[in-house]
């Protein structure tokens, strides 16, 4: 199969779009295993005796019992409790190795740089060293036989392998069985899954409670960190003033709406859209992010005034502070 890669632009540019039909990748991931390279994720090593207690007083996770092979996520908020940073975090002989989105790393290392102060760690540019793929689907375990740096994730698991040998890895785990998919159909899966990206699902004002990231990047009884006092009170007090949740879009059009299209009802701005896929099942849908004053039954648009398309939201898909929560948001949101 001849990879076709991301184009120019795209989030994921620089690894592999799709091998020639996303759909049937999407179709194989569901039933089987599909491996996808996503060496575009940076990387950040952090070794010295002290990372975990540090990174415990900078960011939104509880980290002072993490084990070794233990894989969490975590952010870094600003003052006012907005989202800055997103990483996954895997602590490993002696090291703590986070991944990040494309293009962040160089952000995240300098705010770590500049917050060592006295503490014993030295956190480092890794991503020439690691490169991560990703097995998708409900026989990833099966070919977890890596005896490296594996990660269980909601999709399946991600193997951080040397960068050296990405090619060679990936080429060993289709032999193995693995097909290859392009970040086409891992996008539409993690959609699916109503999992955010950050800088795609989120802006320069979302709050954890706005994409959930309550439980699985944001720790509610752990010690003070920058912006834990707006979790807190939304938490106790409030609700977040958006919510991402899952739009239908009209599928007789062949436009999808971009990343930062907004979402209007009535005429009127009441969001903004994020990830926008064509998903093997469900058809064109989107992650979007929506005021929650919006009534669950709303006629919408989505995109530019150029290419509007017409949405309504997943009531499944809505969390569990509303009123109009089913048992498949529940179920969703353990995902």
């Amino acid at each position: 199969m001849t990879a076709v890669d991301a184009p120019a632009g795209s989030p994921d540019a620089g690894v592999p779009w799709h091998y020639g039909d996303p759909f049937a990748e999407q179709r194989f991931a569901a039933r089987s295993v599909v491996v996808v390279d996503r060496s575009n994720r940076e990387v950040i090593a952090i070794p010295g005796e002290d990372r975990l207690t540090w990174l415990h007083s900078l960011t939104s996770q509880h980290v002072l019992d993490l084990r070794d092979g233990e894989t969490t996520e975590l952010l870094v908020l600003d003052v006012q409790g907005r989202v800055e940073h997103h990483a996954v975090l895997t602590d490993f002989e002696g090291t703590a190795w986070l991944d990040v989105e494309p293009g962040t790393g160089k952000a995240l290392l300098a705010y770590l740089e500049s917050m060592k102060f006295w503490s014993k760690v030295e956190p480092r540019d890794a991503t020439s060293e690691i490169a991560v793929l990703s097995l998708v689907g409900p026989a990833a375990p099966s070919l977890v036989t890596f005896g490296g740096l594996v990660r269980p994730m909601p999709w399946g698991a991600d193997l951080l392998v040397p960068r050296a040998s990405k090619d060679a890895e990936f080429t060993r785990l289709v032999e193995a069985g693995a097909r290859p998919a392009g970040t086409l159909a891992f996008e539409a899966l993690r959609v699916e899954l109503l999992r955010p990206r950050l800088g795609v699902d989120t802006d320069d004002r979302t709050i954890p409670h706005e994409v959930r990231w309550i439980g699985t990047a944001v720790h509610l009884n752990k010690g003070c960190y920058r912006g834990q006092e707006t979790v807190s009170k939304v938490e106790n007090v409030g609700r977040p003033p958006r919510r991402m949740l899952l739009l239908h879009l009209d599928g007789s059009l062949d436009a999808l709406p971009e990343t930062g299209d907004p979402v209007l009802m009535d005429g009127k701005v009441v969001g903004r859209v994020g990830s926008a896929v064509r998903h093997h099942e469900l058809g064109p849908v989107a992650l979007a992010l929506i005021k929650r004053s919006v009534p669950l039954d709303a006629q919408l648009v989505a995109g530019s005034a150029e290419e509007p398309v017409a949405a309504s939201i997943d009531p499944d898909s809505v969390p569990p502070d509303n009123a109009a929560l089913g048992r498949e948001a529940v179920r969703n949101l353990g995902r």
